[in-house]
């Protein structure tokens, strides 16, 4: 289908390129229309998205040292920690060359990445420094590897040895055999059960979509494969063993960001990234189509308001930010 929006009731674009959300219109505007990076409307919105709105809020929260709250509660301060507003920063594109984000940056690879293994852990290792080796999550190493690439720093070696653990420990497990019984399985059992971890599976999948595919390693690539076939063999949303059942109601609401949580748009927008156009992805599609109202919008489902260091948008309000990414994955789609 060449013209993707035959597929909305409405076409939503203008209203998500409209000034009071700059991160949603420096998107819209790239990732949309196509309109170069380097244009001045481009740049335009990315220079406010420094200046206006989520951004400098999070940012005027932030400690000298690069963290938000306590620091040793990077990650279980939920979700006003520092790992929560990494993830929020580069969700919103902040620039990854402004001083406090990088401050942020070398933070969490000082005391979030374990130094032993390249993963990132929930916990700091009081004895050896960096993260604690018995606390490094997938998810969480998604996100983070994810988030450090989104803010340009693919090319720092610790990010590489991030982007490594994805590639030597993720596993796609699908209730048929138990995982090695050595590190990080054999105690991460919610994580790396008979059944992979979801979440982990998608922000890792998530991270490694994220690389330039002339960057990508044969590792990077062969991960990919495996993850790609392991949520295409769920139709993204079901159970792979009985196809009739959903696997959690809760990714049936769009919400935004999710932190290490999931939800359909989400999985279709990394499918799509990497150009993956399967049928078994139909139903998906057709859910996130359902949701759309009239004037070719979508609400927001599902949020964490209240437990952030400022709020984003408005639960059961119209969504610049579930629109956009509904838009960003029809388009690849149907493009």
């Amino acid at each position: 289908m060449s013209d993707w929006k035959s597929v909305l009731k409405a076409d939503p674009t203008d209203w998500l390129l409209e000034k009071d959300n700059p991160s949603v219109r420096y998107f819209a505007s790239s990732q949309l229309l196509n309109k170069p990076q380097t244009s001045p409307e481009a740049q335009a919105a990315k220079k406010e998205i420094m200046l206006a709105g989520v951004v400098p809020k999070i940012l005027a929260k932030q400690h000298d040292g690069g963290y938000w709250e306590a620091p040793e509660k990077f990650y279980t301060a939920k979700y006003r920690g520092t790992v929560w507003q990494f993830i929020i920063l580069a969700e919103l594109g902040a620039d990854g060359n402004d001083s406090r984000v990088k401050k942020a940056c070398e933070f969490i690879l000082e005391n979030s990445q374990d130094r032993k293994s390249g993963g990132f852990s929930a916990w700091l290792s009081v004895k050896v420094g960096g993260g604690r080796y018995s606390g490094v999550l997938p998810c969480l190493t998604g996100n983070m590897v994810w988030s450090l690439i989104r803010l340009g720093f693919l090319d720092e070696p610790r990010v590489q040895r991030g982007i490594d653990w994805i590639v030597r420990y993720q596993r796609f497990d699908d209730g048929e055999a138990w995982p090695p019984k050595v590190w990080p399985y054999e105690k991460a059992t919610s994580c790396f059960g008979k059944h992979s971890c979801h979440m982990g599976v998608v922000k890792a999948l998530k991270a490694l979509a994220e690389i330039p595919v002339e960057q990508r390693s044969a590792g990077v690539a062969d991960t990919i494969e495996h993850g790609v076939e392991y949520l295409l063999k769920h139709h993204i949303y079901k159970r792979s063993h009985n196809l009739s059942r959903v696997s959690k109601p809760g990714w049936l609401r769009f919400g935004f960001p999710l932190m290490y949580q999931t939800d359909v748009l989400e999985v279709l927008g990394i499918l799509t990234k990497l150009g993956v156009k399967d049928e078994r992805m139909q139903e998906a599609v057709d859910l996130v189509l359902s949701k759309q109202d009239e004037q070719g919008r979508w609400k927001l489902e599902n949020t964490f308001n209240g437990r952030f260091q400022t709020s984003i948008e408005q639960k059961g309000a119209n969504s610049k930010w579930v629109t956009l990414n509904a838009l960003k994955a029809l388009k690849r789609f149907y493009g």
